[in-house]
């Protein structure tokens, strides 16, 4: 039995509402995932700067966190 235009136009806007719904929440789990690797860089980059006698030990730049986050999520999806 076919779908009356009414149903098939029901079916297809479900149909786009959970496509929109699943893009949503992949996007949010990307960032999610994104943030996690910044906080787990920082805490890498922290402890490994106090680990370093004084005399090595260098600033911690907003730079070397998003390079070693980068590395990480790489190496997480690689």
């Amino acid at each position: 039995m076919a779908l009356t235009a009414e149903q098939q136009s029901q079916v297809d806007m479900q149909a786009a509402i959970e496509a929109n719904r699943a893009a949503t929440q992949a996007a949010q789990d990307a960032a999610r995932a994104k943030l996690e690797a910044v906080r787990m860089a920082k805490e890498i980059l922290v402890e490994n700067r106090r680990t370093k006698p004084a005399a090595e030990a260098s600033d911690i730049t907003a730079v070397a966190v998003t390079t070693m986050a980068d590395e990480l999520a790489s190496y997480i999806n690689g």
